[in-house]
């Protein structure tokens, strides 16, 4: 099986050069400003169910993106042609789009002093991600798999074991002489059992191990083991009747609310007055056990760098720490520049890019801040309510804070978990769930951007029976 591309260094810098090229091509062809930015990357992924490759993917791309400006108007356009003739019309097309837009007086590119990129290595790209063979990488997810249904004669089927491995390249350049690029990699293995309980009902869960560098990697046996027990717990699973009781959200549900309020606090939901967080900025909007921050700049324990850390943002401007809420106080909106003129602000260096488009807001590494206390230790102090392990649905309305999820878990009876719980919804409103937060545990970990230890939550309804 061949290896999966790689860019070399020669690319990179192939890469540099091409994009001043295009920018100042868009320059010379009646821009006032232009920025251009090029994505290249390899990925591959195998899929194995019951021992036998189910599916297996090796791809590489690379395309090019340029956004130009005529004053206060802009237009953006991409392409993956990227000979003469191909940039020759991506640039003749943007600037024709540009011609025809609507002037916004917000527009435009961050000022040239404001342009910068974090020094030294960050550690984002690791070449041993594709340090295994094709075959090898074929037997980790095998192995995964073979983990999972050895761990107990009750999982009888699969969805299979997998086994990722991806790098990419992110160069920008611009016309106020800003030119910056990176590379990042990422590994990752996973399984996902099935099992089945003395009455033929079938639960299924799983679990995974991710990481920027190959040598970081949990083993494909414990995460097989992991995923058979997060499995086995499910088993028996039924309804509990209606009530409101204090909610324990496991660390990987517990990220998806520190997601929402992320998405509550993105300025282009803020000037939009499309958040329940419009016009609070300064006001206590949570606990005061409470903080969560938005670190680009951060590394892993690993000594890897945070799967959100990047030298700088999709504008150019170098990455920072920002504290969003501090001891349940609202300190900061996350901003890109266009947002940030809306509101009379700065920018927060939280501009993410695509190839094509304006940029748009995204996190670096968002979490929440952990507690002193551990998951059991939540747990214990509960006479009875529901540890949440899993979601299903979009139920979170950011505009009133409306919650509604579906969920699966376990029910905490006297301070133990007993039984596994299905078909029920948890449901309350954000800004009060956020007040209503009275442990947080000392689990915090990192397995993508966003990321929670365990999380408690008292005075939400369970809608089940």
């Amino acid at each position: 099986m061949p290896q999966a591309f790689v860019p070399s260094v020669e690319t990179a810098l192939d890469l540099e050069s091409l994009t001043a090229d295009v920018v100042a091509l868009a320059m010379k062809a009646g821009a006032s400003d232009a920025e251009a930015v090029v994505r290249e990357g390899d990925e591959f992924s195998v899929n194995v169910r019951m021992g036998e490759v189910e599916t297996l993917k090796e791809s590489g791309s690379r395309g090019l993106g340029l956004r130009v400006f005529r004053g206060k108007r802009s237009a953006s356009a991409s392409t993956s042609d990227l000979t003469a003739d191909g940039i020759r019309q991506l640039v003749d097309g943007a600037m024709a789009l540009a011609k025809v837009t609507e002037e916004d007086p917000f527009t435009g590119l961050p000022e040239t002093a404001e342009f910068g990129s974090l020094s030294g290595d960050l550690h984002l790209y690791y070449d041993d991600v594709y340090s295994l063979e094709g075959p090898e990488r074929i037997e980790w997810a095998r192995r995964a798999e073979a983990a999972a249904l050895g761990a107990d004669k009750r999982i009888t089927n699969s969805d299979g074991g997998s086994f990722d491995a991806a790098t990419g390249r992110m160069v920008l350049a611009n016309s106020r002489g800003f030119v910056g690029g990176y590379r990042t990699s990422y590994v990752g293995v996973s399984a996902a059992p099935l099992a089945k309980d003395v009455n033929g009902q079938m639960q299924r869960d799983g679990w995974w191990s991710s990481a920027r560098c190959f040598a970081h990697l949990e083993s494909p046996e414990s995460v097989g083991q992991e995923a058979a027990r997060r499995t086995l717990r499910r088993l028996g699973a039924r309804r509990v009747p209606t009530q409101r009781v204090p909610i324990v959200f496991a660390p990987e549900v517990a990220r998806s609310l520190i997601g929402s309020v992320f998405e509550a606090a993105s300025g282009d939901a803020i000037w939009r007055g499309a958040s329940f967080l419009a016009g609070r900025l300064g006001s206590k909007i949570a606990a005061a056990n409470l903080t969560i921050v938005d670190d680009n700049t951060m590394m892993l324990p690993t000594g890897a760098g945070g799967y959100g850390t990047s030298p700088f943002d999709g504008e150019g401007l170098p990455s920072q720490r920002t504290v969003v809420v501090e001891e349940g106080v609202l300190r900061s909106y996350l901003l890109n520049s266009y947002t940030a003129r809306k509101l009379g602000m700065r920018s927060t260096h939280n501009a993410s890019r695509g190839l094509a488009g304006t940029p748009g807001i995204g996190c670096g590494n968002l979490y929440l801040e952990p507690g002193t206390l551990s998951a059991d230790a939540i747990i214990r102090d509960i006479a009875a309510g529901l540890y949440v392990t899993s979601l299903m649905g979009f139920g979170t309305n950011i505009v009133t804070g409306d919650y509604s999820r579906g969920a699966t878990g376990l029910w905490i009876e006297n301070g133990k978990l007993t039984h596994a719980v299905e078909e029920v919804t948890i449901a309350g409103n954000l800004a009060e769930m956020l007040m209503n937060v009275t442990s947080i545990g000392n689990d915090l970990e990192f397995r993508g951007s966003v990321a929670s230890p365990t999380l408690r939550i008292d005075g939400m309804t369970v809608a089940g029976a």
